[in-house]
């Protein structure tokens, strides 16, 4: 009798559009993208924690000098939240059958990684042949801001370089016709990565570059 109850609960909840539901591989990312936020959370935090020892005794640059203005990495940040925008497009294309637009979209979403890569490469030329910066060296200033500024944005550039790879493999299946049948399971989980590298670099730029 319990059994037979049990059954007609699971029939219940399982034909109940409100009723929340998702997928292993899902479960999978948030998990992983949980423990990842951590990481970040902990160089943001050490970050926070060095700049506010040295800042009391006047020995911290000022992020905006210390680099020659932002317009930069607010291209950088600019481009990487439509590239969120495009893949959410992507995402959208792929429920409604439109291959086309799936594709499009996808390809837009590498480009625009791909772009912020070329652009973060670009930065870190300028600032050790200009600015006099290294990852253990600053010529003009605290070792340690060079150190952590290098620690945290690096890291986050390898997070963009596994998500423009990641996604690559997702348009080699989309071309392959993995996604034709309105399947966009493993393309929103491939979403749910590029949004969380999308969030975490908005945190970095307004804590490392603005503040």
């Amino acid at each position: 009798m319990g059994n037979s109850v049990s059954e007609a609960k699971l029939v219940e909840y399982g034909n109940d559009a409100q009723f929340g539901r998702s997928t292993p591989g899902k479960i999978g990312m948030w998990i992983f993208l949980g423990t990842d936020g951590m990481s970040f959370s902990g160089l943001l935090i050490a970050y926070g924690i060095l700049r506010a020892s040295a800042q009391s005794i006047g020995n911290w640059p000022n992020p905006v000098e210390a680099m020659g203005g932002v317009f930069l990495s607010g291209l950088m940040t600019f481009l990487l939240v439509c590239s969120s925008v495009t893949m959410v497009m992507s995402i959208d294309s792929c429920k409604r059958a439109d291959r086309e637009g799936m594709l499009k979209w996808l390809l837009f979403t590498i480009i625009g990684g791909a772009i912020f890569l070329g652009l973060q490469v670009y930065e870190y030329t300028h600032m050790v042949k200009d600015l006099g910066m290294t990852f253990n060296n600053y010529t003009h200033g605290n070792n340690l801001f060079a150190s952590t500024f290098f620690a945290i944005t690096g890291f986050h550039g390898l997070h963009v370089l596994t998500g423009v790879l990641y996604l690559c493999a997702m348009y080699k299946m989309a071309l392959d016709g993995k996604f034709d049948n309105g399947n966009y399971n493993q393309l929103e989980i491939a979403g749910l990565f590029w949004h969380f590298v999308d969030l975490v670099w908005i945190l970095v730029f307004t804590f490392v570059y603005l503040l």
